[in-house]
């Protein structure tokens, strides 16, 4: 990992996705790769892609390789040719730690983890914030040596100068001015026993290498972040612009949690959510495109021109899945049926074999009903199976057998007759209108019925013309065996 050629007055927009390895993209990680994502390309800057891999207890096997597919899958391609593994780093971290201990800025810390605790809980006792009391800060250079060299297990803490400094301030590029009081600031570790880096030291030093101009993350690491500009003063390097999105909320103002919905992209697209809806989706959860603009369905290429960190809310974003529902179904609507065909084969194994042709027919008559792709086929399983109905479903109000049977017979005759030229959605349409007549409901709520054995369907015409002319006679004929 070495520091690239951009200018350190930031005059080249650089940003980056830290995630850690931990399982899968959670939607919320999404949201930061994306806005990550459109900030850079709209000032044509450059967007990374760094692992966060040295909190190992919380590693997942093959976590990474899912994180890079799922980006890859929303289109959010990174520049760095070979993707940062912390991991792969430690000997810059360790050099790091060890250049603050040399100049009195980090110290090491002997206490066990049998200590710590006992110190928590008489601090608690007494009513105070939990905080380490700097007990090894106190040793003398003897007795660091001493237990260095005898081997006893140590942690490195980065001194807080709280003699110096009583206000840490910045600007955040959404929250605006903020500030942090120093004395309430821990000597947090940098550097742990086991030689890797803690979450602190790691991100400030690559960002840093990385010469990142705009660190923008989740509203979580607010807290860290004084601690993160007293490490770059006490490197002496430039601090970059930070920006805190807002946490995403369920509908009841909770935090979004896997306890109350799915939270993995992934699970998104197994449910038949489409690339552009989701990304679309996401990007509003907290930006809008500004005073004046009622413009919800965005390409990523029109979310790249428009997107700004000013125009990003400070508060919670409400992520509402009946909004995320209606903007895939008008994804859907827009899309051409060949691809759509392509969208849904995975979900097309469920049914009976019945061909693309077929199935075309199908997706022409559900495109414009549907939320998801997962959702082919549930509401109309009749035009995979032959229905089942019996004789007061078939009836028109309180219509008689004699007069339900004339009219299903009529239907059986008008359709015997129509030539396979006019087998057509809107040609059989016409077709059942003018033979109804003035007892349109009559005529065709048995029709219906009789195709489909459901209270409610697509009308008829579309019913016959998916299923085809021979089928629809069998199931009319079926319905008059069955008021005879």
């Amino acid at each position: 990992m070495t520091a690239t050629t951009t200018s350190k007055s930031h005059t080249s927009i650089r940003t980056r996705f830290a995630p850690s390895p931990t399982g899968y993209l959670h939607i919320g990680g999404l949201r930061t790769a994306l806005y990550s994502f459109l900030f850079a390309r709209h000032h044509d800057g450059g967007f990374y892609l760094r692992i966060e891999d040295t909190d190992r207890s919380r590693y997942v096997a093959g976590a990474e390789e899912k994180l890079q597919e799922s980006l890859k899958w929303a289109g959010l391609t990174w520049d760095n040719p070979e993707i940062i593994f912390q991991s792969q780093h430690l000997s810059i971290y360790k050099k790091y730690a060890e250049q603050l201990v040399s100049e009195k800025k980090a110290y090491p810390c002997f206490c066990s983890p049998e200590e710590l605790d006992s110190m928590r809980k008489e601090q608690q006792a007494k009513k105070m914030a939990p905080k380490y009391d700097r007990r090894c800060l106190h040793l003398s250079p003897q007795e660091v040596k001493q237990k260095i060299v005898t081997g006893e297990a140590h942690v490195i803490r980065f001194l807080i100068p709280n003699e110096e400094i009583v206000q840490v301030e910045y600007t955040d590029a959404i929250r605006g001015k903020v500030g942090f009081r120093t004395e309430l600031l821990d000597d947090q570790v940098i550097l742990k026993s086991d030689g890797f880096p803690t979450y602190h030291l790691a991100s400030v030093i690559d960002d840093h290498v990385m010469q990142i101009s705009h660190v923008i993350r989740g509203e979580e690491w607010l807290p860290s972040t004084p601690k993160h500009i007293l490490l770059y003063r006490a490197f002496g390097w430039e601090v970059p612009v930070f920006a805190h999105l807002p946490l995403l909320l369920n509908p009841d103002r909770s935090k979004l949690s896997k306890r109350q919905g799915d939270v993995a992209v992934e699970d998104y697209v197994q449910k038949g959510y489409l690339k552009e809806a989701i990304l679309n989706f996401v990007a509003l959860l907290g930006w809008n495109p500004g005073k004046g603009s009622e413009k919800e369905i965005f390409s990523l290429e029109e979310l790249v021109k428009n997107f700004s960190l000013e125009q990003v809310n400070k508060a919670g974003a409400i992520f509402d899945i009946k909004r995320l529902d209606w903007m895939n179904g008008e994804y859907i609507k827009r899309m051409p049926i060949d691809e759509l065909y392509k969208k849904v084969q995975p979900w097309m194994s469920k049914y009976p074999e019945v061909g693309e042709e077929y199935w075309k027919r199908v997706l022409a008559i559900e495109q414009d009903r549907l939320d998801r792709l997962d959702q082919i086929g549930e509401k109309n399983p009749f035009l995979f199976v032959d229905p089942e109905y019996n004789s007061t479903l078939l009836r028109w109000k309180d219509m008689d057998d004699k007069i339900l049977r004339e009219m299903l017979e009529k239907a059986h005759a008008m359709i015997q007759n129509i030539p396979k030229e006019n087998w057509d959605r809107e040609k059989l349409g016409e077709i059942f209108l003018a033979e109804a007549g003035e007892r349109r409901g009559e005529f065709l709520w048995p029709l219906r019925v009789s195709l489909t054995g459901a209270k409610q369907s697509p009308p008829p015409q579309d019913i016959a013309w998916v299923i085809g002319k021979e089928a629809t006679l069998k199931r009319i004929h079926i319905a008059i065996l069955l008021i005879s």
